[in-house]
């Protein structure tokens, strides 16, 4: 289809019912350095405070009982206090908490947990990349009616620590639970933590998007076709919120992107950075990186080192980033989204050579081909995949429990689509970038890739459980319209 020629969640406070902050009046600024830093239409008009200390995530607190860690979560709507001089603004939040509240177990822990809907729509909670069971996974086809409650339990497998996160999956509605605020983080600890000794910092990185009057604003067209943006890219909830790195302090960054729509391309230009983890966990070995691009509902771990140097911005950016929008437009200039201020200077921290091992998939048992495509002429099935809309009594392939499948992800849409496959991680093989195939420089578990347009990606994986498992575009709003499908994967 050729070029028209056209062009979520969390409170900007991280405000929790122990925690409320005034907000002050915020005028956009340039980063201290070269780079041309922006901040978006709109975005100081609402009187949105910047420039507070970045937040520590609330933890959900657990009991251990019965050989399990037992805890409750409730999704419910909750006004808090945004803009100063303004009524209270309603989110829907799971404990109160814009984002939820922060679950962290080992592996071999059991979680159960008591979950209970008082929204007014149905709801689930998908363990976003967690390999538990189908029944336990949030899945559409398993919906918390309003008023009523479920007991989601699941054991955590051995390999499986890693960054991840939960939040709503009911079809049709997903898009406006998760940006009304409905979103938190889960990490899965190893025993044998080659990197235990480096503080962290966590950073969930997501959209806010006002009304005139500070409310949550309605989608317009413009966000159901290209997928949601905010004036604000928050960091745990706060815009633009500073923290402290020392001068030579190395220190390990997990970072969440749990925008609707937004692919991030993250710098820290000021400093030495090396990726050491992916959505399911470490890397076989570090590698130095300028920059790195997170699709939306990925996730990253950084060991970052102060260097703080001269000339360059010292702060978190994301920069400018064209994803083929159809109606509204591109970031063209690089946003702040934290400012880092140097601290003491202190020794640098070892950083392992080896990090843990991964073995590459054998040869698959099961090739697919997966077509993202889109059609504007039809507004009730926009976003496709091999030319079918999302049917929730369709099961698209049939698989079977430890045969490993290589799939062919061919994006012959406008925009980029991120895809997403729930209940396991794939290893990424091989990129086409509409001129051949290049082989993946490095191994890395995945349970998002971002497809940009003409491109394809060729990647791998097993299902160790049965059951019906999704794959889709994690851009919310296509996922909403349809752009979907299931995997029924059998014993």
């Amino acid at each position: 289809m050729r070029r028209r020629d056209v062009m979520g969640w969390g409170a900007a406070l991280a405000l929790t019912p122990w925690l409320a902050r005034p907000a002050l009046a915020a005028a956009g600024h340039r980063e201290h350095g070269s780079m041309d830093v922006g901040v978006m239409p709109a975005a100081g008009k609402l009187g949105l405070a910047s420039g507070l200390p970045l937040p520590a995530l609330m933890r959900l607190p657990l009991e251990r009982k019965d050989g399990a860690l037992q805890g409750c979560l409730t999704a419910a709507a909750v006004r808090l206090p945004l803009l100063s001089g303004r009524p209270a603004t309603e989110f829907w939040a799971y404990n109160d908490s814009v984002p939820g509240p922060a679950i962290e177990l080992s592996e071999g822990e059991t979680l159960n947990l008591r979950f209970d809907n008082r929204l007014p729509q149905p709801t689930t909670v998908h363990w976003h990349g967690l390999p538990i069971p189908a029944d336990q996974d949030g899945n559409p086809q398993d919906p918390v009616a309003p008023g009523q409650g479920r007991d989601y339990r699941f054991t955590l497998p051995a390999g499986c620590a890693g960054s991840y996160w939960y939040h709503p999956h009911p079809h049709g509605h997903t898009s406006e639970q998760v940006y009304r605020g409905l979103a938190g983080v889960f990490v899965v600890r190893s025993r044998n933590d080659p990197l235990a000794h480096l503080p962290e910092r966590w950073l969930v990185l997501s959209d806010l998007k006002l009304d005139d009057d500070g409310g949550i604003a309605a989608s317009s067209d413009a966000d159901r076709m290209d997928g949601r943006e905010g004036q604000f890219v928050l960091a745990n909830g706060a815009w633009r919120p500073r923290l402290t790195l020392g001068v030579g302090e190395r220190q390990r960054w997990r970072i969440w992107n749990a925008t609707s729509a937004r692919v991030l391309k993250l710098a820290l230009p000021a400093h030495e950075v090396w990726l050491v983890g992916t959505d399911g966990g470490l890397l076989e070995r570090p590698r130095r990186v300028e920059n790195l691009l997170v699709p939306p509902g990925g996730r990253v771990e950084l060991a970052v080192t102060g260097r703080f140097a001269p000339g360059l911005p010292a702060g978190l950016l994301a920069l400018p980033y064209a994803r083929g929008k159809m109606m509204g437009p591109e970031q063209d200039k690089a946003l702040s989204l934290a400012e880092v201020d140097a601290g003491e200077a202190v020794a640098t921290a070892p950083l392992p050579a080896k990090l843990r091992r991964i073995d590459a998939l054998p040869r698959p048992a099961v090739k697919r081909s997966v077509v993202f495509s889109e059609n504007m002429a039809n507004p009730a099935a926009m976003f496709l995949i091999n030319g079918r809309t999302f049917d929730m009594d369709r099961m698209d392939f049939t698989g079977k429990v430890g045969a490993v499948e290589e799939w062919e992800i061919d994006n012959q849409a406008d925009m980029d689509h991120p895809f997403h496959l729930h209940g396991t991680q794939f290893q990424v093989t091989e990129r086409h970038d509409g001129k051949g195939w290049r082989r993946e420089p490095y191994l890395a578990w995945l349970d998002v890739v971002n497809v940009p347009p003409g491109q394809k990606v060729r990647l791998r994986f097993r299902q160790d459980m049965p059951g019906p498992r999704m794959f889709h575009c994690h851009i919310l709003e296509h996922e909403d319209a349809g752009m979907m499908g299931m995997l029924d994967v059998r014993a």
